[in-house]
């Protein structure tokens, strides 16, 4: 029997009929154009700059993703909140720190 838990709040819906919703995302890199200042860059220079960047010890960037799958498991009041507020900006507005 398969098992089935909500992805954000925990609840159980492995039960016969227990009703569940799918959320599936996908995220990636919007393709832009390019730009004259693209075509300005001197991408030797650049380069040869992040390699010393490297030999000087700087920790090196981790590479993004170029495509990011996701699927996540629902309950009903859960997914009623995701529909409503997707970005969770409702509940990031809540904080109201005080000016020290």
């Amino acid at each position: 029997m398969m098992h089935f838990s909500c992805d954000i709040c925990g609840k159980d819906m492995t039960q016969d009929g227990a009703e569940r919703y799918v959320l599936k995302m996908e995220a990636f890199a919007a393709a832009t154009a390019l730009t004259d200042d693209d075509l300005e860059t001197d991408h030797v220079e650049e380069m040869a700059r992040m390699l010393n960047d490297l030999e000087d010890g700087d920790e090196p960037p981790q590479p993004l993703p170029t495509c990011k799958k996701m699927r996540f498991d629902l309950c009903p009041n859960c997914f009623r909140k995701f529909v409503h507020d997707p970005l969770g900006r409702e509940n990031a507005a809540k904080f109201d720190f005080s000016p020290n």
